[in-house]
C-alpha cells in the first residue's frame, strides 16, 4: 500500500509543480494557477516561518511515506528528490533551491500579469 501512496504522491505533486510553472498560459486555468501559486508561496514563506523555509505539506507527507518504505538520505527539497529519482544524479541543494525559487517567482509574475491583463481586457470589451 505504501508503494501505491508513494506513486500517487509522485504523480500528484509533480503534476502540481508542472501546473504551477505552466498553468498561467491557458485562459481557463489562469485563476486556478494563481491560487495554487499563492498557496505554494504561503506554504513556503508563511508556514515556513514555523516549519522551515520552503516547507510543503505534500513534501512532508511524501517523505514520511518514503521513510516508512526504508528510503534513506532523501534530499531536503522535493525538487532535488525528484531530479535525483529521475536521473540518479545528486544535485547541489543550494543551486536547486535557487533555481526553484527563480522559476516560482517567474511563474508567479507571469500568472499575476496574465490574470490582471485578462481581467482588464475583458472589462474593456464589456464596458
Amino acid at each position: 500500500m505504501l508503494s501505491i501512496i508513494d506513486i500517487a504522491f509522485l504523480v500528484f505533486h509533480t503534476a502540481l509543480i508542472i501546473f504551477n510553472v505552466f498553468g498561467w498560459m491557458w485562459r481557463r486555468t489562469r485563476l486556478a494557477n494563481l491560487i495554487t501559486l499563492l498557496l505554494t508561496g504561503g506554504s513556503w514563506f508563511i508556514l515556513g516561518i514555523f516549519y522551515g523555509w520552503g516547507f510543503c505539506p505534500l513534501t512532508e507527507w511524501h517523505f514520511q511515506v518514503l521513510d516508512k518504505l526504508g528510503e534513506r538520505n532523501i534530499p531536503d527539497s522535493y525538487i532535488s528528490y525528484l531530479l535525483e529519482r529521475l536521473t540518479s544524479i545528486p544535485f547541489d541543494q543550494q543551486s536547486v533551491d535557487m533555481a526553484t525559487l527563480g522559476v516560482f517567482l517567474v511563474s508567479l509574475i507571469c500568472s499575476v500579469f496574465v490574470n490582471i491583463w485578462y481581467r482588464r481586457r475583458k472589462a474593456q470589451s464589456t464596458g
